[in-house]
């Protein structure tokens, strides 16, 4: 009798016998990707509770529950796709014991067909299942700064920077320029005609930009020979990225009163913050010497502070420097409810967070490569990554892959931790 080639040796079952469900739920537990029978018993009650809710929709329109149907709808249909896919192989399974040679080989086609298809709408599966990031659907501010490496470390921050901007223009994405500041070494170049940079502030204003671009947080490192190098040797240097979400100046009323509600994010108590008003530096002529159009924002209960000195008004200054301090504690806040949440669940995910020194992802000149390290990608053609190309696509969709498996991996760490409780109280 015919035994169909993805069945793993150990438990092997012959179609004729074996109940397609209960062998996509005892795979899912051990293969890579799979889906845990937890997780499948959710997808299968939220699948119940949106097709209730579309039943009530269709006699009688509310808001409430319109928006309920919308946030599991996704979970709906990635369950029912994959229900559809399951009962294919079901109906195959007769077909294997058919006398007509020609119709068993059909059928074993499209059951390996099939179960290839059921890989991927399991993961689409657990992606759907996954919560979605708070901001997510929020335009974003990468800010660029560079880490050790001294001047070397400040030209590839400018070219990092001018990778996500020109990576942006690509795309289509809106973005704005919130602070560009250089350091006081004037005149001095890198190999690309960079500038020295000190700081600086890229808003991606087009909405879920945040989704897109949070993979690429953390330490990037550079592996070249500096402009300034005379015997050829190579240097490393690294240049920090952060995402942080970024609130339009002038959003949508809900948006607008996070500012003013405490139990938000965005929230800051303006008494929890110094301001302090300076000259500012560098070019500029006689403004830069008369007025004091600089801010300086300081939240004292963290001690995180905001310098803006870019426009020549102080108000816009001021808002700018709102902005992006607003954004870099709100960030802070849900790092920390997500290490909070780390600490309560399993360490299956000890050894793969995010953290602003890690190195995420190497550039090197001479080898003409860039290497994701968390996805393990490694492309050549790193001119074409520079200008934020194609390739730069690639990389950056790779990172996004990993993030997505690594919300997977924390969504099922925390079925197994909430099973193991009820287990707990259930003993007792």
């Amino acid at each position: 009798m015919f035994t169909a080639p993805w069945v793993c040796r150990s438990c092997a079952h012959s179609l004729k016998r074996a109940n397609i469900f209960q062998l996509i739920r005892r795979a899912s537990t051990t293969a890579p990707g799979g889906l845990p029978t937890s997780l499948f018993e959710r997808a299968r009650k939220i699948t119940a509770e949106h097709d209730q809710l579309s039943t009530q929709l269709a006699a009688t329109f509310d808001t409430k529950v319109a928006k309920r149907a919308g946030e599991i709808a996704r979970v709906a249909t990635a369950f029912k796709e994959l229900e559809k896919a399951t009962a294919s192989l079901e109906e195959l399974e007769p077909l294997l014991r058919s006398e007509d040679a020609e119709l068993r080989e059909l059928a074993k086609d499209d059951i390996e067909s099939t179960t290839a298809e059921l890989a991927t709408l399991r993961h689409n599966l657990s992606v759907a299942l996954t919560p979605k990031h708070p901001f997510a659907d929020m335009p974003c501010l990468l800010e660029i700064r560079p880490g050790p490496g001294g001047i070397e470390g400040r030209f590839f921050a400018d070219s990092v920077f001018r990778m996500y901007k020109d990576y942006c223009s690509n795309k289509g994405f809106r973005t704005r320029v919130v602070k560009y500041e250089i350091s006081d070494a004037e005149g001095v170049k890198g190999n690309d005609g960079e500038l020295p940079l000190q700081e600086a502030v890229l808003e991606v204003q087009d909405e879920g930009s945040y989704q897109l671009f949070r993979a690429e947080a953390g330490m990037h490192r550079v592996q070249r020979v500096p402009a300034t190098e005379t015997k050829g040797r190579t240097h490393t240097s690294a240049v920090g990225v952060w995402v942080l979400p970024s609130f339009p100046e002038t959003g949508s009323p809900e948006m607008e009163s996070d500012f003013e509600n405490p139990e938000s994010d965005f929230y800051i108590d303006p008494a929890d913050v110094k301001t302090e008003t300076m000259r500012a530096r560098g070019a500029g002529g006689q403004h830069v010497n008369k007025t004091e159009s600089a801010i300086r924002l300081t939240h004292i209960p963290t001690g995180t502070t905001v310098s803006m000195q870019d426009s020549r008004s102080q108000s816009q200054n001021r808002v700018s420097a709102w902005r992006i301090l607003r954004s870099r504690i709100a960030q802070q806040r849900r790092e920390a409810r997500e290490e909070l949440a780390r600490s309560l669940r399993s360490s299956v995910l000890a050894n793969s967070q995010i953290t602003r020194g890690d190195k995420i992802r190497t550039y090197n000149y001479q080898q003409d490569r860039c290497t994701d390290h968390r996805s393990g990608l490694t492309v050549a053609n790193l001119p074409n990554v520079l200008i934020g190309g194609d390739v730069l696509d690639r990389v950056i969709a790779s990172a996004q892959a990993w993030l997505a498996e690594r919300d997977i991996k924390a969504l099922e760490a925390d079925e197994g931790a909430a099973a193991a409780e009820e287990q707990k109280k259930q003993a007792k």
